[in-house]
């Protein structure tokens, strides 16, 4: 048994290394804290446990027998880690590429779906303002004194509570995902009758050494984006990949450009704004989604294609006038880009047509002319 799980999970741990960083370093996290690898481990060092010690009472002090209850327990253990084994080498098949972007997708989904409300379907004159910050005097500044951690989550029942019970207003100056020096500037207490115990301040404000998915819908455009751009580097050259990054990519845009994004306003029971967190704008998510891909991407006519194909759904969908232009502007610098490329007449014209696979059907564009080479009597 010790040399079962030796083996196991040291080519285990090896294979999701390796696959890990070949998509992104950060995506180690996301299959060693997998809950199946430690029920495994768990289950081997029970049977080798078990076994041991039902081989320490064989024969006990020259009884001649064995026992018979240890030999079953031993036997349903050997049974359930074998069953373990197989799931495990099962999960393994969630290496594959398609499976991890798949999971960042949802998790990003899942992600949306909890901090954001969906827009009325009526088509909004202008983006969400949001609530202005108040202007009032500061009773309190929270700052941090530690090694870099990033914040991972904001417990705003908490901070709403505590800003309720002060009659103040509590203004985070970092967002999710931001990491932290020492002497950064946590939160600041605008107003209030009485001053807030640090110590209570600080449990609202979760770290960690990380990002997390929690709170923090950027972190899977990032991801996907980290997976993109890795695989449009020179030592990869894989733009397939990087149109399947962006398939999960152009869903999660479509279910922000359909929601409230103004979620750092956060109120007590009586509708007063009592906690203030800085979150994405729209035009935030547009660049941290397509300005490094655009960049890296410049050079295949696969990955423009499919930014192209993904940049017009997304504008005929938000019903924001005002998304839809910024939509519009960037659907604007990617033509700017692929003018000022070396392409020739025909790569040029391939690079401005929509295609939803990058290289497979061709839509929106009338097909470009044939080169002289092919207007022959043999071109067809």
């Amino acid at each position: 048994m010790l040399a079962l799980v030796g083996i196991v999970f040291s080519i285990t741990f090896v294979m999701v290394q390796f696959s890990a960083t070949a998509y992104s370093p950060r995506m180690v996290v996301m299959f060693t804290n997998q809950p199946s690898l430690a029920h495994t481990l768990g289950v081997f060092f029970a049977t080798f446990v078990m076994a041991l010690s039902a081989l320490a009472w064989t024969d006990h002090d020259g009884s001649g027998t064995v026992p018979y209850v240890s030999q079953e327990i031993v036997l349903v253990l050997v049974i359930i880690s074998l069953l373990f084994f197989a799931r495990l080498i099962r999960s393994l098949a969630d290496l594959q590429i398609q499976n991890v972007l798949a999971s960042i997708g949802e998790n990003g989904r899942a992600v949306i779906e909890s901090m954001f409300t969906r827009l009325p379907a009526a088509r909004a004159p202008a983006d969400i303002s949001g609530i202005a910050v108040p202007t009032g005097p500061v009773t309190q500044v929270l700052t941090y004194n530690g090694s870099p951690r990033a914040i991972t989550r904001f417990v705003v029942p908490q901070l709403t509570e505590l800003a309720r019970t002060a009659d103040a207003v509590i203004v985070a100056d970092c967002a999710v995902g931001d990491t932290i020096v020492k002497d950064t500037v946590l939160l600041r207490v605008i107003g209030g009758r009485v001053l807030l115990p640090e110590t209570a301040l600080l449990r609202g404000v979760h770290l960690g050494t990380g990002r997390t998915f929690e709170q923090d819908p950027k972190y899977a455009v990032r991801l996907l984006v980290d997976t993109a751009i890795r695989a449009l580097s020179p030592a990869v050259n894989d733009p397939t990949t990087a149109v399947q990054a962006i398939d999960q990519i152009e869903d999660l845009l479509h279910r922000l450009g359909h929601s409230h994004l103004d979620a750092g306003h956060c109120r007590d029971t009586q509708g007063t704004v009592r906690f203030i967190v800085p979150m994405p704008t729209w035009t935030d998510y547009l660049t941290l989604a397509f300005d490094e891909i655009r960049q890296y991407g410049m050079t295949s006519v696969q990955v423009l294609r499919r930014l192209r194909a993904a940049l017009t759904a997304l504008a005929a969908s938000v019903g924001n006038e005002t998304r839809r232009e910024q939509v519009l502007s960037y659907l604007r610098r990617l033509d700017a880009g692929v003018g000022g490329r070396a392409f020739d007449a025909e790569d040029t014209a391939n690079s401005m047509r929509e295609d939803r696979q990058g290289l497979g059907l061709s839509r929106g564009q009338t097909p470009a002319p044939l080169s002289a080479a092919a207007t022959g009597p043999a071109a067809n």
